[in-house]
Formats: structure tokens, sequence, C-alpha cells
């Protein structure tokens, strides 16, 4: 079966805004620019987006609509350049290898990318956690917290400076708040910080999905990724339910590379994982137990060799002939044909680890 082509987008810039982007990297005074896809004309705003990437030479772009203001079910959209992932692909084999674990993940999808007529290059266009993302999936009304850095690690003291938090709302950014429910994200993060041991497993299944967080973490040991556990993840709070469940973001560093793009051993990251939640729900037995026949179903299952082969070498074959055509990346090629063989060796080491590992819990 032929594979459809990826999508292109062409934006159109004022090159006076555009060389000020390309000047000011750290400037979050969006351009007004001119997206055109299928004879369709969108205006949109646009930013760089990230943090240590806008340094990099393929630049990552956050794209809002306002005219029409709605695109693909979607109010805005991230295009992520990747630059740091020889492969290319870790965001988007995460992102769906967390979709297979029921874990609520966004959609993302390839596309090209030209400005002003020059070519950009392959990108991955990541789904907005937001409203819409949850009507798009029937899903309960509910508020967003965005966790933006180290501080979003569930605990009392700050990641950052290692010091008490000055609010515990340190670490989030609000995307879809209701009025009220900042104050339930404190209350959440307090008492999780300072009920009992035996409070904690009496109450914690009322404020937190459970079920749903631990397949989350089965999913970020499993892939390895470091810096999930303190950010890079949405909180959602289910209106209906009244508890919290988190959404995973931005998941490049995984399956034996680094932020970087520097090589990760396999033992990177410890079995049970780390931040205050982790630490506390994994201390309560019935829990523990619950987490390690999760753990040990996806390693027979879904974290293989034999399941994940096929997925990332289909993949592969799909993006390589844009991969040739991209002007940032084209020339690192040798090293983009030994990314599918290098995730396999990966996988195989990692499941010995957490193997081995899951012993001792």
């Amino acid at each position: 079966m032929k594979q459809k082509e990826i999508p292109q987008y062409a934006l159109f810039v004022n090159v006076k805004d555009l060389k000020e982007m390309q000047r000011d990297i750290w400037s979050e005074e969006a351009v007004q620019a001119t997206m055109k896809f299928n004879k369709k004309r969108y205006d949109i705003d646009l930013l760089l987006r990230g943090s240590h990437i806008r340094k990099m030479k393929k630049k990552s772009y956050y794209i809002e609509f306002y005219s029409p203001k709605i695109f693909q079910r979607a109010k805005e959209i991230h295009l992520n350049a990747e630059y740091k992932d020889p492969s290319l692909m870790r965001n988007k084999l995460s992102l769906d290898f967390f979709s297979s674990l029921d874990v609520l993940s966004p959609h993302s999808q390839f596309v090209t990318l030209k400005i002003n007529g020059k070519n950009e290059g392959i990108y991955l266009q990541l789904e907005s956690v937001d409203e819409l993302f949850l009507k798009k999936r029937n899903l309960a009304d509910g508020s967003i917290f965005y966790a933006v850095d180290g501080d979003a690690n569930f605990s009392l003291m700050s990641d950052l400076d290692k010091r008490p938090k000055t609010t515990l709302l340190s670490g989030y950014e609000d995307k879809a708040v209701r009025e009220g429910d900042e104050e339930k994200l404190e209350k959440f993060i307090f008492n999780l910080n300072t009920w009992t041991n035996t409070e904690f497993e009496q109450n914690i299944e009322r404020y937190l999905n459970v079920d749903r967080y631990l397949s989350w973490l089965v999913g970020i040991i499993c892939m390895q990724n470091y810096d999930g556990f303190v950010h890079n993840y949405a909180l959602y709070l289910n209106h209906e339910s009244g508890r919290f469940e988190l959404i995973p973001w931005d998941y490049d560093a995984t399956w034996g590379r680094d932020v970087n793009g520097k090589v990760m051993e396999g033992d990177y990251v410890r079995a049970q994982g780390f931040n205050t939640l982790t630490a506390r729900l994994l201390a309560v037995n019935s829990i523990k137990k619950r987490y390690i026949q999760k753990m040990n179903n996806v390693l027979n299952n879904q974290f293989t060799i034999e399941y994940m082969k096929p997925i990332i070498y289909q993949l592969h074959e799909y993006i390589t002939p844009y991969v040739l055509k991209d002007p940032y990346v084209k020339d690192n090629m040798e090293q983009f044909y030994k990314e599918p063989d290098f995730m396999l060796s990966f996988i195989k080491e990692r499941t010995a680890y957490i193997k081995n590992n899951l012993l001792t819990l």
C-alpha cells in the first residue's frame, strides 16, 4: 500500500519581520504571517518556540490561527525541527507509544515547510493540549496546566534552587484553566506531600487517575525520558471525575539519546522513576504491584523488538525521501540510516535493565 505524501505548509512573512525574528531569537512577540495549504490561505501569528532549541540552525515554530481561527480542528500548532535527534522520529514514536498504553497523548504528523519560498525541510507537527484537545476525544471539560520547568515536580521544594517554593503553582503555566482550579492544584500538591502513608493510600484515588498515571510511568520508564518527571507534561483536571491526569509532551530525548542527541545508556533512568508523586505511589504496596504488573505486560508485548521493529522501520522509510531534501540534515544521512538499529539495540538493553531492577522494587 502506497503511503500518503507528507503535507507541505508554505509560510509567507514580511522580510523585515523575519530578519528581526532571526536576530532576536528570545522574543515572545509574534509576527503576522500567511500560511497556504491545499489552496487555502490562513492568516497566522508566528513565533519561534522552545528553549535551548532556539539557538539551533533549524528553528522550531509556534503558529496561532486568527483568520480563519481553526485549522485541522485546532486553533494553534507546534512545528518541531527535531534538529538534535538524528532519527527525527523519537518524539513521534514516543507519543504514539504512549497512546498504545492508553495514555492521553497529543497527535503528531510529519510535514514539510517552506518560508518565503525557501525549503526549511521536514518538521513534526504537534497538537496543542487545550480545550479542543479534550473536545476531539469526547473528554469531559477540564482545566489544563502546562509543566514548563523543573519546579513542576509535585514537591514543596523547588527543583531549580532546592529551596521551599514561594508558590505551589511554581513550574506551571495556565493553558485553559477555570476559576478555582488553581487552588485545587495547590491543594493536591500540598496534600500529597503532607498526608501520612495511610491518608495517602486512602485518598490519592480521589485526586489522581492512578491507573493512567501508572501507564504513563511505564511509558516514560521504558523510553527513558529523564526530563519528563518534572516537566514536559500537561496536567488535565477532569471536571467530571475531579481527578488529575498527566499528558506527555515533547519526548525527543528518548529511545537511547538525550536532549542533545548524545547516547544515553540503558541504565540511566532507574526503574522506579523520579518525583515526589511517583515515590509516594510506589511506597503503597498495592499500587506498586499494579505498576509491576503493568510494566511486565508492556515489556512482554509492546516494548519489544518484535512489536517496535516494523513501526520504527516503516516510519523511517516514510520520512527518508523528505529527510534527503532537508537542507539542515541531509548531510548527516549516515547517522540517520543507523538510527533504527540503534533504537532496537536500546530496547534490548533497556528491557534487560528494567527486568533486573523490578526485582528490587
